[in-house]
């Protein structure tokens, strides 16, 4: 059983191999499916001692969103090169993200799928993950507003807007190409850039869309 190959070593180390396990579990199994019995074998660990250290089922999904989104958000700041021009940056933000998501697929599972869908506690903690990824942009297209040649000082909202349009573009392309063989993180960043850049760049050129004369 998996309490006969126990072995001691530090806590933190030890929390961390459960946190792994669960990942993987309830990325591929979901979170009502996937069992404590089966997360500690594969942690290698007592199930008692998987509540000794994490409380319950519901504690440890917690920490595992906490974890992950924690590592995701990392992920794309440090992706993130200040000293560059602004489509640089939002290039190297969006492959920083494809790259986290298709190396931790189990992961942006938890994130993006189960954590939304199996109560309010547990959408919270990933929406607050969520909003810190739209601060994070909506930074990034304000500073590209402010290096455009023809600064066309976007209102906040419209800032905001694009933030959270961008955000939610990645995430389901994310999810998409993780469950689509052959495209890679380069490539859904590539896509993903061509589609919002292009946008970007007419409505910061003083060239936005706008609505036919008439339409409410």
């Amino acid at each position: 059983m998996g309490g006969a190959r126990t072995k001691r070593m530090p806590r933190a180390v030890r929390e961390q191999q459960m946190l792994d396990a669960a990942v993987r579990i309830f990325g591929q199994r979901g979170y009502m499916a996937a069992s404590m019995d089966e997360i500690a074998e594969l942690a290698g660990v007592s199930k008692p001692l998987v509540y000794l250290y994490l409380n319950s089922k519901e504690d440890l999904f917690t920490a595992c969103i906490r974890r992950e989104a924690t590592a995701l958000a990392e992920a794309v700041r440090a992706g993130v090169r200040t000293d560059l021009p602004a489509d640089r940056r939002l290039w190297d933000g969006l492959q920083a993200f494809f790259a986290h998501t298709a190396e931790h697929p189990d992961a942006w599972s938890v994130l993006h799928l189960q954590a939304r869908t199996h109560g309010e506690l547990f959408a919270a903690e990933t929406a607050a993950m969520r909003k810190e990824l739209v601060a994070f942009v909506t930074r990034l297209v304000a500073i590209a507003a402010r290096e455009a040649h023809r600064d066309p000082d976007l209102p906040e909202h419209e800032v905001a807007g694009l933030a959270e349009a961008l955000v939610g573009a990645a995430e389901s392309l994310a999810t998409w190409a993780n469950s689509t063989e052959g495209v890679t993180a380069r490539q859904a960043a590539t896509t993903l850039m061509n589609f919002a850049w292009a946008g970007l760049g007419n409505l910061m050129s003083g060239h936005p869309w706008t609505p036919p004369a008439g339409d409410a």
